[in-house]
């Protein structure tokens, strides 16, 4: 019997739908964090035992490690472990309040000489670590590491001191982008979509989809995806669709594609969902653990994308 109070279960999905077949993978899988996450977003579950998953991963400094991001083992903070812990919070409406700014103090803490983020620390040595995140003694700021951070922090609208010179360099970075890649795209993507300037944002954005265009970084035609060249230093097949930019309607990146354009890559993202249930990783896998953790990750970001599309409820 429910506990009284208690918010009621919503009814099953069907059998073998999508979203029941997500469901059975994530049981089968996912790590409780992203377990609750799930029940989160389509199960009807609360915030709080998202949190408390969440907590596991916090260390004494207000980062966060432990393989948060898969990518990065070991225990140390690590700012794209922060990256994705406020993300988390974001999603579940618990970004703020003190929590958040200890953790804009840890982030002032690692930050580099012009304020930003590296993508990871030299405490990183020693442990195992994806071999495309490089791992130097005095890294540079990296907007891949900055924009998602600052973006998130100005949606959620918190006010801190690291804010403002972490927020220039993400402005002088993507106005400053001639060439670039589906990554740092979505990095620049994720700072524009919440930034308070919305004129520049809007101006930097359109910039930004005319050089997507140009240098065909997006999959238009996922039927053709031999006419479209995969980034240098990416996994053979690991493809950017305009869904992976736009990841719902309200995002500055969906005026860079056409309707038929978007309907064919949610389309393609549909039919992406494998025999298990779950969305497949599409970067370079270096190690089982990390492929397996990332898997209900991307599952539940596709079946978000998904869902802010109107493809289905859950």
């Amino acid at each position: 019997m429910a506990e009284s109070g208690a918010s009621p279960l919503p009814p099953k999905p069907p059998a073998r739908s999508p979203l029941f077949r997500a469901e059975q993978f994530v049981w089968l899988t996912a790590r409780v964090l992203e377990q609750r996450l799930f029940a989160y977003h389509f199960l009807n579950g609360a915030a709080e035992p998202v949190e408390a998953a969440l907590n596991a991963y916090r260390n004494e400094d207000d980062g966060y490690g432990h393989a948060l991001e898969p990518d990065l083992r070991g225990p140390v903070s690590q700012p794209l472990h922060t990256a994705r812990a406020l993300g988390v919070l974001d999603a579940i409406g618990r970004c703020g309040g003190q929590r958040v700014e200890r953790v804009c103090r840890h982030l002032t803490a690692v930050s580099t000489a012009d304020g930003a983020l590296p993508a990871a620390g030299p405490g990183q040595r020693g442990y195992p670590v994806a071999p495309f995140v490089p791992v130097v003694d005095d890294p540079p700021s990296d907007l891949l590491a900055t924009g998602p951070v600052v973006g998130l922090l100005h949606r959620n609208e918190v006010w801190h001191a690291w804010l403002f010179r972490a927020t220039d360099f993400c402005w002088q970075a993507v106005e400053s982008l001639r060439k670039s890649h589906p990554y740092e795209v979505r990095a620049a993507v994720a700072f524009l979509d919440s930034v308070p300037d919305r004129p520049r944002a809007e101006a930097a954005a359109d910039r930004l989809g005319r050089l997507v265009r140009e240098h065909r970084l997006a999959v238009l035609d996922p039927d053709r995806l031999d006419a479209y060249p995969v980034a240098p230093g990416y996994a053979c097949g690991e493809h950017h669709f305009p869904h992976d930019f736009a990841r719902s309607p309200r995002s500055l990146a969906r005026a860079w594609f056409t309707d038929e354009e978007m309907t064919r890559s949610l389309d393609h993202l549909t039919r992406s969902q494998q025999e298990d249930g779950g969305w497949p990783v599409r970067r370079r896998r270096w190690a089982p653990a990390p492929a397996l953790e990332a898997r209900p990750m991307v599952t539940i970001e596709a079946l978000r994308t998904l869902r802010a599309y109107g493809r289905f409820v859950g």
